[in-house]
């Protein structure tokens, strides 16, 4: 058997409808036991490497060199050996789960292969107790949270007993709670079973601080650094840009803190925790606070919030699927301010969908109603940026509503290059990444000029420089052009940095609304990690720059 869990031997692969290679010269082993992540742009072929690792999910395209597996092929296993060697957990929750009970989707996998009875019992009952499910075991699957079905998913997978598991950003749906759970546990499978995992993740903030091993991949596919998490860091923070923002709040401030010679020095490892982030930062403030020269300021509370008519409410609205089921919004009133970026947070499943389709009129509530301004355009986009596509290639796509928008040829490539496109209008839709689709559709959305853009998810799949490219373009549509925009994320840090105020759903009501700065500031949980790791030392700080700001080091330093 080969040491490594995981090998790629020089490995290429092509998508058969773009002809260029989307990975270049893959060559690394993984060792047995392992957690690595894997991490890249958006488009520098993440998802085509983990699915390389099982033929069952490959696309069409061309492929060369040497993959294995155990030091197997894993394209000459049969059905049963790639099942119970190579887990895989995709990134939508829903995509999944096959079954309509908790129970039977555990099992699904075990009587697929054909298991015996017994054993398949007993193999179901104590994956259910280590992953803490048994409490509902016989609920159904469409009644499951986002964050219970991807735990339910994982279990599904963990069943089988595979020797590797290989995740394709398995969060980018769940709430930042939901999150957490969910890597406590895969840590955990990690730990006290001894599955190797590879893992591909822009949350680096949650996912890095388990990672023993980390592969980046630069854009263009080919493999820029394999190594451990120090030496990562060091190469982004020498880089100065680009995925340098996507590392975790505590390693940007020790980074900061280094470049202004404030820091414990450049050969200590650094903190990619808050407990570790907040060990760093006292102890700099201590060794500067004792040296002199520190001049700490408390930022404001709040934030200036840019004055703007009401254009959209929603007024005592209630709304539920069927009459035969419970209201998933109850007595909720909200206003929507132009030349403002609001912000709704909550747990997967309060109804921050659902407030945004009664907002577009897509939905009509059960009672209260939604006033809007006089000839308003609204927008929205949904969770699914790929129903918006109908063409063989972008750049038709975007023309699609060029007669209802009145727009020509020429803005729809102005467009492509505002969001960074402009290679990729001949693509397919379907053949780009997941950023690229993301960005694709708010693309095509705004050739529309509307008045009003409610954006459901809009930095799912984005890499750290894409969210900042759509931040910039929402902040721009708001304070330039007087634009009202709504969206709901998970992202609080991308809220923390763009939105002006902020919104909870709780209950399927709003629970409060705030200035965006003191939403984060109040909160403990449904906070930036930046100020779980400033709070009680400097106050007033959510974010990085506001790190920065405070310690009178300007509002760039942490960019490098």
């Amino acid at each position: 058997m080969s040491e490594y869990a995981l090998e790629m031997r020089d490995y290429a692969f092509s998508y058969g409808s773009v002809g260029e290679d989307a990975l270049r010269d893959i060559t690394f082993g993984l060792e047995s036991g392992s957690f690595t992540v894997l991490c890249g742009a958006s488009g520098s072929g993440k998802s085509t490497l983990l699915r390389a690792l099982k033929p069952e999910l490959v696309v069409a395209g061309a492929s060369k060199g040497t993959v294995r597996v155990l030091g197997d092929d894993p394209y000459l296993l049969s059905p049963v050996e790639s099942a119970t060697r190579v887990g895989f957990v995709m990134q939508d929750p829903e995509n999944q789960i096959v079954t309509d009970t908790v129970w039977h989707e555990l099992a699904f996998g075990l009587e697929s292969i054909g298991m015996d009875t017994q054993t398949m019992r007993r193999r179901v009952a104590e994956t259910a107790h280590f992953f803490g499910i048994g409490g509902w075991f016989d609920r159904r699957t469409a009644d499951l949270s986002g964050g219970q079905k991807q735990l339910l998913n994982l279990a599904a997978v963990v069943v089988m007993q595979p020797a590797v598991l290989v995740l394709d950003e398995p969060t980018s749906q769940l709430d930042p709670i939901a999150a957490k759970g969910f890597f406590d546990v895969l840590e955990r499978v990690n730990a006290e079973l001894g599955i190797t995992v590879l893992i591909t993740e822009h949350r680096l903030e949650d996912v890095l601080p388990f990672a023993d091993r980390v592969l980046f991949l630069e854009r263009g596919g080919t493999l820029a650094y394999d190594g451990d998490r120090d030496g990562f860091v060091r190469m982004l923070k020498k880089d100065g840009e680009g995925l340098y923002a996507a590392l975790p709040a505590a390693t940007r401030m020790s980074i900061l803190l280094e470049r202004a010679g404030r820091g414990p020095g450049e050969h200590a490892s650094y903190p990619v925790t808050v407990r570790e982030g907040r060990a760093y930062l006292a102890s700099a403030l201590a060794t500067v606070g004792a040296q002199g020269g520190l001049d700490a300021e408390p930022l404001p509370m709040g934030r200036t919030i840019p004055s703007g008519d009401v254009v959209l409410r929603a007024k005592d609205v209630w709304f539920r699927y069927a009459r035969e089921m419970p209201f998933v919004l109850r007595g909720v009133d909200f206003n929507l301010h132009a030349g403002r970026v609001a912000a709704l947070v909550g747990g997967n499943g309060s109804g921050k969908s659902t407030l945004l389709c009664a907002l577009a009129g897509v939905r009509r509530p059960e009672r209260g109603r939604i006033v809007k301004a006089r000839n308003l355009h609204v927008a929205l986009m949904t969770q699914n940026p790929k129903a918006l596509f109908v063409r063989d290639r972008l750049v038709d796509d975007l023309l699609e509503w060029s007669d209802l928008g009145g727009y020509t040829l020429s803005d729809v490539h102005n467009m492509l290059e505002r969001f960074g496109l402009e290679r990729l209008g001949d693509r397919h839709p379907y053949d780009l990444s997941g950023g690229e689709t993301q960005k694709a559709a708010l693309a095509k959305i705004l050739l529309l000029k509307p008045d009003v853009l409610l954006l459901d998810e809009p930095t799912k799949g984005l890499d750290a420089p894409a969210k900042a490219q759509v931040g910039a373009i929402l902040a721009d549509l708001a304070l330039r052009e007087g634009k009202a925009v709504l969206l709901t994320t998970h992202d609080l840090e991308f809220v923390s940095e763009v939105a002006h105020t902020c919104s909870m759903l709780f209950g399927h009501e709003v629970a409060c609304t705030q200035d965006a700065h003191g939403f984060f500031l109040d909160n403990l949980f449904y906070s930036t990690p930046t100020a779980r790791i400033a709070r009680g030392m400097l106050d007033g700080c959510v974010t990085t720059t506001d790190v920065a700001v405070s310690l009178g080091l300007g509002e760039g330093a942490h960019d490098g």
